[in-house]
């Protein structure tokens, strides 16, 4: 018989804000899959889940490299795919790691999709998380979406004018991946009279939890945010 395979999100990276599911099938898996860069052997997902992984649960690290080269994703995905074939056809039980949601800009969606062409027969469940834009509302009390308004989801890597265009089209818009384009990413909440009002986060539910109002600090000093970033941005008040 065959393993299943768990996508577990396991929130910002506080072990207290996973799910009671999450923490079950956290101890019932057999094999622990940690997504981690081939420079480094850190994993913020890992180390979050810690506190509720058996003391006998294997764990296998699957590389996926920090790149845009689409033929070496593709490798990696497959790679990491086999190997969790692997696993599960030994009858064996797993779950991947991602920090936040595991369908939230996570690397378990390639997973997922790759495991389903190589392994159709193989049985995939998703475990949801808590999102670090939402602890980072939590944390501020910003109040995301009321009554008819829109919330938009914004990959920080965007143009200037893409951001500025997603920002007019939003009542609270969060940017996520804010850590190498802040300069656009300022631009645009200048245009559309977010600059000050907006919220920097980084590293939310972390030991390194940083959370300041605007952008200005930041900018003037040529900061480079940490790649665990983003920023929470209200339309203006008329």
């Amino acid at each position: 018989m065959n393993g299943i395979l768990y996508g577990v999100g396991v929130g910002p990276g506080a072990p207290d804000l996973l799910t009671l599911r999450a923490v079950r099938v956290l101890g019932e898996v057999d094999v622990i899959l940690a997504a981690a860069s081939p420079r480094n052997d850190f994993s913020a997902a890992l180390d979050t889940a810690r506190p509720h992984l058996r003391a006998d649960v294997r764990v296998l690290r699957l590389e996926f490299p920090m790149t845009r080269d689409r033929s070496v994703l593709r490798e990696a995905w497959r790679v990491a795919a086999q190997t969790t074939r692997d696993v599960l056809e030994s009858g064996q039980s797993a779950a991947f790691l991602t920090i936040g949601d595991p369908l939230v800009y996570s690397t378990f969606g390639y997973l997922m999709r790759t495991l389903g062409e190589c392994a159709p027969h193989l049985a995939v469940e998703v475990i949801p998380g808590i999102t670090s834009f939402q602890a980072a509302a939590a944390r501020t009390r910003t109040v995301l979406c009321e009554n008819g308004e829109t919330l938009r989801i914004i990959p920080g890597i965007n143009s200037r004018e893409s951001l500025e265009d997603s920002l007019q089209q939003s009542d609270t818009a969060v940017i996520l991946k804010a850590y190498r384009n802040l300069p656009a990413i300022a631009e645009a909440l200048g245009a559309t009279n977010r600059l000050e009002s907006c919220v920097l986060a980084s590293h939310v539910e972390q030991p390194m939890e940083k959370v300041c109002q605007g952008l200005g600090g930041a900018c003037a000093a040529g900061e480079t945010p940490p790649y665990m970033s983003l920023i929470l941005s209200r339309k203006p008040q008329v």
